[in-house]
């Protein structure tokens, strides 16, 4: 059945889309946390005229709209082995997920250009909306404790800073660490020290890790962080480099081991895991892209 739905939204969207000129694009921010989607439509391809034809114009934007996001939300990494599409696939999430998802978006009201010729509206899903959403546990589980008593300063914050490829764990090979919605964190001796299971969404209405660029550590002020990382992380974060990269797909970072225990080694600094206080640093190419 859930095949035969998504068979007859192709064909719907063929069918209506078959005559009018409709330009459709948008973009995954992994450092603004955002799905956009823009959808401009040419009046006279559709045989529309102001003002009459309005409502029937905003109708197609928004069927173009929900074609593009519903494509864009299916190809999203969710960690390092599945996609939406993924958990569709192995019935976790199941299309009627899909229009859920694609109604939280954030809608800008439809203009007109200056030459009255086309109309386009915009829309952003926040992807902390839809982590949240993908979330279910009732309480997160406990961070990893050391045996022995480890000496750790109070931080604020943990940035981990992965911006060049790194090795593959178990692989000869190298790679760019790539966003998803539940990055890991292990430590060298793969011990997993973050994972979903550890965030307490119900307490922070932010996702388990943010992610940013290189350049918003090296601002001219005292932390030398941007105001946005400042925001997640605090003034005086644990700045870490990663040693390398593990999954199928290489979202997860390794950690040195004597790293991991200024984390796990004290209550307050487990608590930054907890509470999401994550940032990773990533090159800037992987930081968006356009579908």
């Amino acid at each position: 059945m859930r095949k035969l739905t998504f068979v007859l939204l192709v064909f719907i969207t063929a069918f209506v889309f078959g005559q009018e000129k409709i330009d459709i694009s948008g973009s995954v921010e992994w450092d603004t946390m955002r799905i956009n989607a823009r959808v401009a439509l040419d009046l006279a391809s559709a045989g529309l005229k102001l003002p009459s034809g309005r409502t029937q114009a905003e109708a197609l934007l928004s069927s173009g709209y929900y074609d593009l996001i519903q494509s864009s939300l299916l190809g999203l990494q969710v960690d390092s082995s599945s996609k939406i599409s993924d958990l569709i696939a192995r019935g976790e999430l199941n299309y009627t997920d899909i229009v859920s998802f694609s109604q939280m978006a954030f809608s800008v009201a439809p203009s007109l250009s200056s030459d009255m010729k086309s109309i386009t509206a915009s829309h952003y899903i926040p992807l902390a909306n839809l982590s949240s959403a993908l979330l279910y546990h009732n309480r997160p589980s406990p961070v990893s404790r050391t045996l022995s008593s480890v000496s750790a300063p109070q931080y604020t914050g943990i940035i981990i800073i992965a911006a060049e490829s790194l090795p593959v764990h178990s692989m000869r090979s190298t790679a760019f660490p790539v966003p998803c919605l539940f990055p890991k964190i292990w430590d060298s001796e793969m011990n997993l020290i973050y994972d979903r299971g550890m965030f307490d969404y119900r307490a922070v209405s932010a996702p388990m890790v943010r992610y940013s660029s290189l350049p918003n550590i090296f601002m001219n002020n005292p932390s030398g962080l941007s105001d946005e990382l400042k925001a997640i992380v605090g003034e005086r974060p644990l700045r870490i480099f990663a040693l390398g990269v593990f999954g199928v797909v290489p979202t997860d970072l390794i950690i040195d081991r004597n790293d991991a225990l200024l984390i796990i080694s004290s209550e307050e600094n487990r608590r930054l895991l907890t509470q999401g206080k994550v940032a990773f640093i990533l090159d800037e190419s992987v930081l968006r892209y356009n579908f």
